[in-house]
């Protein structure tokens, strides 16, 4: 099961942008990662599958008319401005921003869901889902892994 390169191209590009904001390394597409992420992002159950610490997971879920990716690592972006350089440390309120910066990663795959309505949300929409590996938000690993913005 493989994927458009300009679909792989776009999900590099948009996480790269992000990163490099951050003094994170660029990412490279995770082959061996997308058929399973798609497989989970056509199931339409909004909810993380079971990694066992094999990859770190992002989720977002829109019933809009929006780019679905670049909206959905925004939407994970703007959890930034919550994240507490001086405390560095896990929150569920900043996740997803420190998986996208995360500098010890360096692949990940992204599938979109077409979602019926009813499955996920009352509405129809479009279910993101990205894998990163190797994954992030280890305690005790954010002071050298989570950049501060430059």
């Amino acid at each position: 099961m493989s994927c458009s390169d300009a679909w792989s191209d776009q999900v590099v590009s948009v996480h790269n942008s992000y990163r490099a904001r951050y003094g994170a390394g660029p990412l490279a597409w995770s082959a061996s990662l997308y058929p399973d992420t798609l497989v989970w992002a056509q199931e339409c159950q909004f909810q993380h599958s079971n990694s066992a610490g094999n990859y770190g997971e992002n989720l977002y879920f829109t019933t809009g008319n929006t780019d679905t990716l670049a909206s959905g690592v925004k939407a994970w972006m703007d959890e930034a401005p919550n994240y507490n350089y001086n405390n560095p440390d896990f929150s569920a309120a900043t996740g997803h921003f420190t998986q996208v910066v995360w500098k010890g990663t360096t692949q990940v795959a992204c599938a979109v869901g077409d979602c019926a309505a009813g499955t996920v949300a009352p509405m129809a929409g479009k279910f993101l889902v990205c894998r990163y590996s190797p994954p992030g938000n280890y305690l005790g690993q954010f002071p050298q892994n989570v950049g501060m913005p430059q």
